[in-house]
């Protein structure tokens, strides 16, 4: 707790899609907030802090004293994954864990941020409960469920170590070159500008009509993590050792790439029917293996009466797109 009497956050990854909604949304709530990040990290609330450095990261705790660590730092891109599968698992196991032994001993609540790609995703299987088995299709699940593992074990002790497990995500970028590409829906943008901008009539683009995502908003995310920090250091709450360790959230937009490609299309009032094909297969086709449906259930947060609607997507981008029915 800071000086003035507000509850602290640090927030690994702040400078990141979902981290900085996450400052965003803890510092409208008054709360005292620190971002951290490798780039993007020399303005206030950011400072620069690599979390590969056990002894940086335990620095920056004794400094901070944070209520609540939100983990969101990781290696969340599947194709980054499977390039690089040892500094994948460095960052999204090995950091974590050390992480997580640090601010169990410092009593410090940590939430790690995981994904729905823990599941098989097989047809037929979802929506997947939290304590359904995991058999996660590509490295990168993989080692976000062995992230989760060592999170729980570190913290065994303590009760202080919760999972929160969510789809793919979309939301504002920053204003860098390429900023795009810290989303793969908000890629999807760019590829049908792209494919919609250009004169050349044989340009054909395949894109996935298979795997179902569920496209969730980072202010969303960042206000369901908000109202769990509150609940989980609420003192009235039940012992947090009898506290659910494993929690998902999603939105209930069910969307193919291609179909969000489509929405996009709408949205903008322009044609991709022969700029963009529909690719119809079984998700192996790739250099990553991608699940058809990890649809997660949101029950367990429901009982903590947390709130897990969510906003509109076509709504949202229309908004943030400056694009409105005439």
């Amino acid at each position: 707790m800071s000086e003035s009497g507000a509850k602290t956050v640090l927030v690994t990854g702040g400078t990141g899609l979902l981290g900085r909604e996450v400052v965003r949304a803890f510092t409208d709530a008054q709360w005292h907030v620190i971002g951290t990040g490798l780039t993007r990290a020399d303005v206030h609330p950011f400072r620069k802090l690599d979390i590969l450095q056990p002894s940086l990261v335990e620095n920056a705790l004794d400094e901070v004293k944070p209520d609540v660590v939100i983990h969101c730092a990781a290696n969340r891109f599947p194709d980054s994954c499977e390039e690089d599968p040892h500094g994948a698992f460095r960052l999204n196991v090995t950091a974590s864990q050390e992480l997580a032994r640090a601010t169990s001993a410092r009593s410090i609540l940590l939430i790690y941020i995981s994904t729905d790609y823990v599941f098989p995703g097989l047809p037929g299987e979802a929506p997947y409960s939290a304590v359904h088995p995991k058999n996660p299709p590509n490295i990168y699940g993989k080692t976000k469920s062995d992230g989760e593992e060592a999170i729980l074990a570190e913290t065994r002790n303590t009760g202080l170590g919760v999972v929160l497990r969510v789809p793919v995500l979309y939301g504002k970028v920053g204003v860098h070159s390429g900023a795009n590409k810290e989303s793969s829906v908000n890629m999807l943008l760019d590829s049908v500008r792209l494919a919609t901008g250009s004169r050349d009539t044989e340009r054909i683009t395949t894109i996935d009509d298979w795997s179902i995502r569920y496209p969730t908003n980072t202010q969303d995310v960042a206000r369901v993590l908000l109202e769990l920090s509150n609940v989980y250091l609420d003192d009235t709450m039940p012992d947090p050792m009898t506290r659910p360790k494993i929690l998902q959230f999603t939105s209930e937009d069910a969307m193919t790439k291609y179909q969000i490609c489509q929405a996009f299309a709408e949205i903008l009032h322009q044609d991709i029917s022969t700029k963009l094909v529909p690719l119809k297969d079984d998700g192996g086709s790739g250099a990553v293996k991608r699940p058809y449906d990890c649809h997660l259930s949101t029950k367990e947060l429901e009982g903590l009466g947390v709130n897990v609607g969510t906003l509109d997507f076509v709504g949202w981008w229309r908004r943030e797109l400056r694009v409105f029915r005439h």
